[in-house]
C-alpha cells in the first residue's frame, strides 16, 4: 500500500510539473498569495450568521488562517475556505457555505474558483 501511495504521489507531482502548474505556482511570490488570502478574508469576515446577530468572524466560524489562495495560472486562482460551524451538527452549514460562495462571486476582483470545506 505504501509503495502504491508513493508511486501515486510521484506520478501526480510529475503530471503537475509537466503541465507547468507546479512551476508557475512555486515561481509566484508567497506574499502575493497571502495578500489575496487577506483580501478574501476581509470580504467574508463581515457575513452575518443566519441565526445570530454576529458576524462569522465574531463567532470564529472563519479566521485568517482558514483562507488559502493558490495560483492555477497567471490569471486564475483557487480559493479554499475552511470554516467551522458553531456546533458540529449545525443545520445551516450549507447555507453558510453558499453565503461564502455568493459573496466571493459578487465581490472578488480577480478570477477564481472556490471550494469550501
Amino acid at each position: 500500500m505504501e509503495r502504491v501511495s508513493g508511486l501515486l504521489s510521484w506520478t501526480l507531482s510529475r503530471v503537475l510539473w509537466l503541465s507547468g502548474l507546479f512551476e508557475r505556482g512555486t515561481a509566484r511570490q508567497p506574499r502575493i498569495m497571502e495578500e489575496k488570502a487577506l483580501e478574501v478574508y476581509d470580504l467574508i469576515r463581515t457575513i452575518r450568521d443566519p441565526e445570530k446577530p454576529n458576524t462569522l468572524e465574531e463567532l470564529e466560524v472563519v479566521t485568517e488562517s482558514c483562507v488559502e489562495v493558490q495560483e492555477i495560472n497567471e490569471e486564475d486562482y483557487l480559493v479554499i475556505i475552511r470554516f467551522t460551524p458553531t456546533v458540529p451538527h449545525c443545520s445551516l452549514a450549507t447555507l453558510i457555505g453558499l453565503c461564502l460562495r455568493v459573496k466571493l462571486q459578487r465581490c472578488l476582483p480577480f478570477k477564481h474558483k472556490s471550494t469550501s470545506r
